[in-house]
């Protein structure tokens, strides 16, 4: 059984939305942060958002503050990512990210796990 199971990807036109979502299994420790990374075609996988399971502080990349919003659902275990505003800069392969840390210091070291990703295609 795979630890995180990411979903929700899609095309979607430009300026649209989508919402992806990733399931955990096994029990979370609000030690933990979730979120969600990001890899382009020819590009290097990149952080995008993160929440804090027991506080729900939440840390964002630049290039997505103001159109994304990261979100989690204790009785099912979830994270939600609304992307909102979307541009054909955002097309990449999302991926769900399991931390143990703060938002803000999750990184691609420091991911214990990740969801299998998910293709947002952004395009007219």
């Amino acid at each position: 059984q795979a630890e995180l199971v990411d979903s929700g990807g899609g095309l979607v036109q430009p300026g649209g939305s989508l919402r992806l979502s990733c399931a955990a299994s096994g029990r979370i420790f609000s030690s933990f942060s979730m979120g969600w990374f990001r890899q382009a075609e020819g590009k290097e996988r990149e952080f995008v958002a993160a929440i804090n399971w027991g506080d729900r502080r939440t840390y964002y990349a630049d290039s997505v503050k103001g159109r994304f919003a990261v979100s989690k659902d204790s009785a099912t275990n979830s994270i939600y990512l609304q992307m909102n505003s979307l541009k054909p800069e955002d097309t990449a392969v999302y991926y769900c990210a399991k931390h143990f840390g703060s938002p803000r210091a999750m990184s691609l070291t420091s991911v214990r796990a990740w969801g299998q990703g998910t293709l947002v295609t952004v395009s007219s």
